[in-house]
């Protein structure tokens, strides 16, 4: 019915209650009620026929809406960090002193309503059991990744451990070959600055392990520095990438936050000291949403330098 309509119908029930006939029999034949057909007679005793129409339920005031200045704020830090979501920003802000700090849920809408994000099918991915160590330096997680690309065309890889409690970067090594003997020179540099670490796990990588050697299995060089050194060396299960997540996740960091942001590296030592330099604001100033954002070195705690036995040439 429009507007004018509406209107008119509501005068015709409202002169019936005028004229003396019960509200309620006129509310129920007009399918009303009561309340409605006394709020319609007062407005049109006040108003007249314009009161009889339809009104925006829009609150005149609206004390609780974000000020333009803070939503101004989190637009701009969303243009200067494309990848930053609405947690991170919240944070910032937080840092930042901005009052009102607005709630993870309002960013995300100023957000949307600048056009900063776009809308995604929900995807109900599986669920996987979250577990952490309940101190640092208990466990180690190591891998191995690619993606260092220098000038010359050539590739280097990446030796990385991380610490299970903090998500603290202890290693991140540039390395030509990723063969056995680099991961363990890798990993024996971490130990003598940081410490030597009560556990560490792996993938089944030929680096890491020999026990699934044809015809039998073998120690390799590196399973030999952790036995010698007192360090529990587990493996994943086959197919197992979830195991290994956080240093996972800290490769997929590293590529959308750093490598894919960057072009080739001069040299193999020039992309070291990149990497360095980036780790190093990693560990110490990214705050980590897994870690309730804190930051990592916050949560660190090194067993002070060790001195782990050379590494053997030969296993």
């Amino acid at each position: 019915m429009d507007p004018e309509a509406m209107a008119q119908y509501r005068y015709r029930a409202v002169c019936e209650v005028l004229g003396g006939s019960p509200i309620g029999e006129v509310a129920e034949r007009y399918g009303t009620t009561r309340q409605s057909l006394h709020t319609w007679r007062k407005r049109f005793e006040q108003e007249g026929l314009p009161g009889l129409t339809d009104r925006s339920r829009r609150p005149r005031t609206s004390p609780a809406r974000l000020p333009s200045s803070v939503e101004a704020a989190i637009c701009e830090l969303r243009r200067q960090h494309p990848r930053w979501g609405a947690r991170r920003i919240r944070h910032e802000l937080g840092q930042r002193e901005v009052t009102p700090t607005p709630s993870r849920a309002t960013v995300h809408r100023v957000l949307t309503r600048n056009g900063l994000v776009q809308a995604q099918v929900q995807q109900h991915k599986r669920k996987y059991r979250r577990w952490q160590r309940e101190a640092p330096m208990h466990l180690w997680q190591m891998d191995l990744v690619g993606g260092v690309m220098l000038a010359d065309g050539r590739e280097c890889k990446m030796v990385t451990g991380i610490d299970d409690h903090s998500r603290f970067v202890v290693i991140a090594t540039v390395v030509a070959v990723p063969s056995g003997r680099a991961v363990c020179e890798a990993f024996a540099a971490a130990m003598r600055r940081y410490g030597v670490p009560s556990e560490v796990l792996t993938d089944n990588g030929k680096q890491f392990t020999g026990r699934h050697n044809r015809p039998e299995p073998v120690e390799v060089l590196f399973e030999r520095v952790c036995r010698e050194n007192g360090i529990t060396a587990r493996r994943t299960k086959p197919r197992s990438p979830t195991t290994t997540g956080k240093i996972e996740r800290f490769h997929k960091t590293l590529r959308e936050e750093f490598l894919d942001q960057v072009a080739p590296f001069a040299s193999q030592e020039a992309a070291q000291q990149s990497i360095d330099e980036w780790v190093a604001a990693y560990n110490h100033q990214r705050p980590h949403q897994s870690l309730d954002m804190a930051v990592p070195a916050t949560l660190f705690r090194p067993n002070g330098p060790a001195r782990p036995g050379p590494i053997p040439h030969r296993p």
